[in-house]
């Protein structure tokens, strides 16, 4: 089992191009299928979880070819609809392909999908909605057999909770809908905006996006699109904790302040001094953070579930107390643990956990068993004293692209072993 070798202490230094969004670029992949031609997308970042996405393309009958963070998708010709339970138990984020499956060809199957353990996450949300525009969906063993009238019929969806997978879900079931589809109660992060900027482009009227109700006029009328991913903020928000907890000083590029406003907003609470201009963030810390008001997740434009972890971990080797409430998921403590190994002081019932800085942590062997967990274990690591083995990477491949180069060019001593 490889690991991260970790030597902290040493402030981390330099500039930084954000890597392309893991959570926008899943759904545009999948919203590839819809066009009759080529898809061209630029900024994709190397994960494996792209490159799961990419073998299911290619299983369905796509052409695919990838050049650096270039993509060339020819969807011309789809040989089928159903996709194995090999690769789809590997991420959630293939539950996508139900929508733009039923809305090229009227007809999906696949099994319920996998990822990282943060508790139920069902999809009852998805299905509705896709039931709603015609979608019969039989569930049998575990597999979902979808077919759809052709076409799906456009008509109003209420989701309950403004889940991102259900609003991406509908938005491309309604590409192939007659009439109009308005999603009210939609999801309104940046990845939901960078999809309606994709679906437009393949000539779809489809307006909304960033606000909670969604209109989508069906009709995919364009045989080629060209398409560039926005920056991952969570990749970002990821690289201000690391810094933020070792010190230093990192310029990012390739990515909206204003996407992680909540974000800025806590690390400049504890003590970190932050300068924004339009697509780049620049943050200075001393190392030495401290705790700040109660940190509560929620669905943008709150604070990120996705951050919860990392910031934990940079705020456990400061001083100070901080109390966060984790409101999306019911599982999402898993480092917590491991943090300890590491000396954190955190205490946690249900929801809530309390975290008081230990003023500075020391290195340990310790396991994530997340994607952002083990994230949060090498943030952890970057700023403690001595050395910590960090393992677990096959998470991180899912959502950070080369992470410990990206690391290393900052400054920071660490060797995959």
């Amino acid at each position: 089992m490889s690991f991260y070798e970790i030597t902290g202490g040493r402030p981390l230094e330099g500039r930084l191009a954000v890597q392309g969004s893991k959570n926008s670029v899943l759904p545009i992949l999948a919203a590839a299928i819809l066009i009759p031609g080529e898809s061209v997308i630029h900024n994709c970042p190397h994960l494996s979880d792209v490159d799961n996405t990419l073998d299911i393309l290619r299983l369905l009958g796509c052409q695919v070819l990838r050049d650096g963070t270039t993509v060339r998708i020819n969807a011309s010709h789809l040989t089928r609809w159903d996709i194995p339970d090999r690769l789809v138990r590997e991420m959630r984020g293939s539950v996508v392909f139900l929508g733009s499956l039923l809305a090229r060809l009227g007809a999906a199957q696949l099994c319920y999908p996998g990822g990282c353990e943060l508790g139920p996450r069902p999809i009852d949300l998805h299905l509705s909605a896709l039931r709603a525009l015609g979608a019969e969906i039989a569930e049998e063993h575990g597999l979902l057999h979808c077919m759809g009238c052709r076409p799906l019929q456009g008509r109003e969806i209420c989701l309950s909770i403004p889940s991102v997978g259900a609003t991406e879900n509908a938005m491309l079931a309604a590409c192939g809908c007659q009439g109009k589809t308005v999603i009210t109660g939609a999801a309104r992060e940046p990845e939901i905006v960078d999809l309606q900027d994709f679906l437009r482009k393949t000539g779809v009227h489809i307006t909304g996006a960033g606000t909670s109700r969604i209109c989508i006029q069906g009709g995919v009328s364009q045989d080629r699109v060209e398409h560039t991913v926005i920056g991952d903020r969570m990749a970002g928000a990821t690289y201000l904790c690391a810094a933020a907890a070792a010190g230093g000083s990192i310029e990012l590029t390739g990515l909206e302040p204003e996407h992680l406003a909540c974000v800025l907003a806590v690390l400049e609470e504890a003590g970190c001094r932050i300068t924004q201009e339009k697509g780049q963030i620049t943050l200075h810390s001393s190392g030495q953070l401290h705790g700040v008001r109660p940190v509560r997740t929620a669905p943008y434009p709150g604070f990120p579930t996705d951050a919860q972890a990392v910031l934990m971990a940079a705020l456990a080797g400061g001083e100070g107390s901080t109390m966060f409430v984790e409101n999306i998921f019911d599982s999402r403590y898993h480092h917590v643990d491991e943090l300890r190994r590491m000396g954190a002081r955190i205490q946690t019932d249900g929801r809530v956990a309390v975290v008081t800085g230990a003023g500075r942590l020391h290195g340990a062997d310790v396991h994530g068993t997340d994607l952002r967990g083990a994230a949060a274990l090498v943030v952890a690591a970057l700023g403690a004293k001595g050395v910590s083995r960090v393992s677990g990477l096959a998470h991180l491949e899912r959502g950070y692209d080369s992470f410990g180069d990206t690391l290393s060019s900052l400054g920071a001593r660490i060797q995959t072993l």
